[in-house]
């Protein structure tokens, strides 16, 4: 089974996030502007992005990369992931929403959400999030 865990960081938060995730997941880790391969190739999938302004996914470069990946999610299974400053999680269940609008099946409902910088309870969920879907 091949794996990949997908990110966006800009403080370090949502990365470490994303390294529990793969280390649950037994995955393969990129940064989304390392990712050069084709989501398609791969059996299931973990997103990880913060909450940038109004509570959205980051405009400069995940989201066009979301986009562009989004058709290719049907029938994949998939989990989300974030880290947030502010709000009560209104980015990542719009993005649940439209990760289930595309056809994927999500592993976590909601999506999974740490407020500022992940403490130890947080990465042990991301762990868990990433040995979830692997199963």
């Amino acid at each position: 089974m091949k794996i990949a865990v997908i990110y966006w960081s800009g403080t370090g938060n949502t990365e470490a996030m994303a390294s529990a995730v793969a280390e649950g997941a037994g995955a393969e880790l990129y940064s989304v502007s390392q990712f050069s391969g084709d989501v398609s190739e791969y059996d299931r999938l973990a997103f990880g992005c913060p909450a940038m302004g109004a509570e959205n996914l980051e405009e400069g470069e995940f989201e066009p990369f979301f986009e562009g990946i989004e058709s290719k999610l049907s029938g994949k299974k998939v989990a989300l992931f974030g880290s947030y400053g502010w709000g009560d999680g209104e980015w990542m269940r719009e993005w649940a929403e439209r990760v289930k609008n595309d056809g994927a099946v999500l592993v976590n409902d909601e999506g999974l959400i740490a407020n500022e910088t992940p403490d130890d309870a947080a990465l042990a969920d991301c762990k868990a999030l990433g040995a979830k879907l692997a199963e």
